[in-house]
């Protein structure tokens, strides 16, 4: 059975699908979305101070070099 986007199991038939979607927007049954695993909070706080940290520690002409390599990838050169 195939899952939604948060681990939900949704049927795999098209037909199957709409009716559990329209009954899940009518009331009709709750959506669920099972056991969201908690994520960690010390874990959060150095992914959002990462890039930070990265770009202090580097010296301008190699932020430059990553620049101009992202900029290259993107327009395709």
């Amino acid at each position: 059975m195939p899952t939604g986007p948060k681990g939900e199991k949704r049927p795999a038939d098209a037909i199957a699908r709409a009716v559990k979607v329209m009954r899940i927007a009518t009331g009709e049954e709750p959506e669920d979305y099972g056991d969201a695993p908690e994520k960690n909070a010390a874990a959060q706080e150095l992914g959002r101070k990462g890039g930070k940290k990265r770009a202090e520690s580097m010296t301008a002409e190699r932020r430059a070099e990553i620049a101009k390599k992202a900029a290259e990838k993107r327009w395709g050169k």
